[in-house]
């Protein structure tokens, strides 16, 4: 498996996504859609899906010369998303006081989650979790982001399922 930056802001990962790709790197770009993305994914077949056509909404992104959408990846709606998908992490993770009924129901598609009732739902879940504490963005977030079981997150999530399959050097459906 390639090796994964963290960038800190989105603004920074785009940065050092055009700066990599300048230098003649091999890149891929993994941000936050921050809201839904149902324009972006103009086909069934997610090696044709176009994030880049979301980013140029969203952020006024100009697509770098040497990319390519199958090497842009989206975390719907947000990367805390994913976590829900795997309850079972979560739970394991913060430990004692944590409450899974206070997470937001999964329906189909934890991508369909509106990113406030994420956020909202992680903060009732963990609220009473000691040591760690409620969740936090900075504190949690890319340790959960290793720990979670990219099997369960991808049935959850096309994105994440395009995104893993891209690490693993094939582009299905």
């Amino acid at each position: 498996m390639p090796r994964i930056v963290a960038c800190g802001s989105r603004q920074k990962a785009y940065r050092d996504y055009r700066d990599a790709l300048k230098k003649g790197q091999a890149a891929v770009l993994l941000v936050d859609s921050e809201f839904p993305i149902d324009a972006a994914r103009q086909s069934g077949k997610p090696a044709d899906w176009r994030p880049w056509a979301h980013l140029e909404v969203r952020d006024r992104w100009a697509k770098p010369q040497r990319a390519a959408d199958a090497d842009c990846h989206l975390m719907v709606q947000c990367m805390e998303s994913w976590f829900l998908a795997d309850r079972e992490t979560l739970a394991s993770y913060f430990g004692q006081g944590f409450r899974e009924k206070a997470l937001p129901d999964v329906a189909s598609l934890v991508e369909d989650i509106p990113k406030d009732e994420v956020f909202d739902g992680l903060k009732a879940a963990t609220r009473d979790c000691a040591p760690k504490g409620g969740y936090e963005k900075g504190r949690h977030s890319f340790e959960l982001l290793g720990k979670i079981d990219p099997g369960i997150v991808s049935d959850q999530s096309p994105w994440a399922k395009r995104f893993i399959g891209h690490l693993q050097g094939r582009m299905s459906a």
